[in-house]
């Protein structure tokens, strides 16, 4: 499948590439980037069926049509960084493509972002709840989601404030993306694949973070050897927003010894 999607580039360097989440776009990357343009060439793709690509929506919706929608877009051998939905596709970039990704980073995500017996995560019921309130209202129902995001920093109500309002720049995202999406939160088990994973693969984990526990990090280790985590003690689920230049610093890092 051959679909052209909008995306965005500055600076000069290693490619860096930066996946959003669910509900958002693009725009979450604004006070982010500053931080890294001067050493890497960022570019921001949003995922199909958000921000400017928003009317780009492939079929099927699945894991596997998103990886290589966006894969088609990536420079070979590039540093791939997806935070949430955005760190589920990206995964399964790095196993679909590996050749296209030098280093996978994963912020505030999972393999497995549902809750069962052998693995900490969002009670699926939240999710399906969520999904049956988007066909209501979709400012409130983002807005409830992106509280969640927030919760746990001491910063909360500032984050939410800063994430709206860098998307707002944006186009809303479609309406078949939102569902899709949280089907794909609430479905995808990438466990079992991670065992074969090829390339080295560093996560952010957020200490305060309620959707994407840091009782996974051992579990992450335990999946394969090339996965290593770092858990951001004052952090929730966004911690580019809440600590933005600790967060840059703590990338950095990791980007050079990588």
């Amino acid at each position: 499948m051959s679909v052209k999607l909008n995306f965005s580039s500055v600076g000069q360097g290693k490619n860096l590439v930066l996946l959003h989440g669910w509900g958002v776009n693009s725009g979450v990357w604004q006070a982010l980037i500053p931080y890294l343009q001067n050493e890497y060439r960022v570019t921001t793709i949003d995922i199909p069926g958000f921000g400017l690509n928003h009317n780009v929506l492939p079929e099927p919706y699945d894991l596997d049509t998103l990886a290589q929608c966006i894969a088609q877009q990536l420079p070979t051998d590039c540093l791939l960084l997806g935070w949430s939905l955005g760190g589920l596709i990206a995964q399964q970039i790095a196993l679909s493509y590996p050749e296209k990704v030098q280093q996978l980073l994963l912020v505030c995500s999972s393999p497995k972002f549902s809750r069962s017996d052998d693995w900490p995560g969002i009670d699926p019921k939240v999710l399906t709840l969520f999904a049956k309130q988007l066909e209501h209202d979709f400012s409130k129902t983002l807005e409830r989601f992106l509280a969640i995001q927030a919760m746990g920093s001491e910063s909360a109500r500032q984050d939410v404030k800063k994430i709206k309002t860098a998307i707002q720049q944006y186009p809303n995202p479609s309406a078949k993306a939102l569902v899709e999406g949280l089907n794909l939160l609430n479905q995808c088990d990438l466990r079992e694949q991670l065992k074969g994973l090829s390339v080295p693969c560093h996560i952010f984990l957020g200490r305060l973070d309620t959707l994407v526990p840091v009782k996974i990090a051992p579990l992450l280790s335990g999946l394969s050897k090339r996965i290593q985590t770092t858990i951001l003690v004052k952090s929730s689920h966004a911690p580019f927003i809440s600590a933005t230049e600790h967060f840059a610093q703590s990338l950095k890092q990791i980007l050079k010894i990588g």
